[in-house]
């Protein structure tokens, strides 16, 4: 299986980098990891409607200029579906079976997705109602990815 993470912005801080590198290594067990940064624009605290519309239009263009062809969509939005580890797991395990080999999640920017790449989307996930930094989300995705390979393989680690 191969996985993309196409991710808005640069990571930062340094445990967030560590634990990213401790995934990747766990990861490459399951599959092919490509973690792609798209530079995020450059915006001032007080956007109008438009001015923020603007923004998710230019990163989502460099999104969608990076997306693997052929590659099963799934976009990390606050209105996409809640689910669980283990459906996380099913689902992954369900496009291999299908002849999926390819799955790429999308991480957008503080404004979030645009229009475009949520349209592109084949499927729309929500870790929470709750709001998390974009960074740190990239972090919680390997993980959730990673336990997600651990239940496919009747591994321990998920409880």
């Amino acid at each position: 299986m191969n996985i993309s993470i196409i991710a808005v912005g640069k990571i930062k801080e340094k445990y967030i980098q560590e634990g990213i590198k401790e995934f990747r290594k766990r990861l490459s067990r399951y599959c092919s990891l490509d973690i792609i940064e798209v530079d995020d624009e450059r915006a001032p605290e007080n956007l109008s409607q438009k001015e923020m519309e603007m923004v998710k239009a230019k990163e989502g263009d460099k999104i969608l200029a990076k997306i693997p062809q052929n590659s099963f969509i799934i976009s990390l939005e606050i209105k996409g579906k809640q689910i669980s580890s283990e459906e996380l797991s099913k689902k992954m395990e369900d496009l291999m079976i299908d002849g999926i080999n390819h799955i790429t999640f999308i991480i957008g920017g503080s404004l979030g997705l645009s229009d475009e790449v949520i349209n592109r989307s084949n499927y729309k996930l929500s870790f929470s109602k709750m709001t998390f930094p974009h960074q740190l989300m990239r972090l919680i995705l390997l993980e959730q990815i990673y336990r997600g390979f651990k239940i496919m393989k009747n591994e321990p680690y998920h409880k």
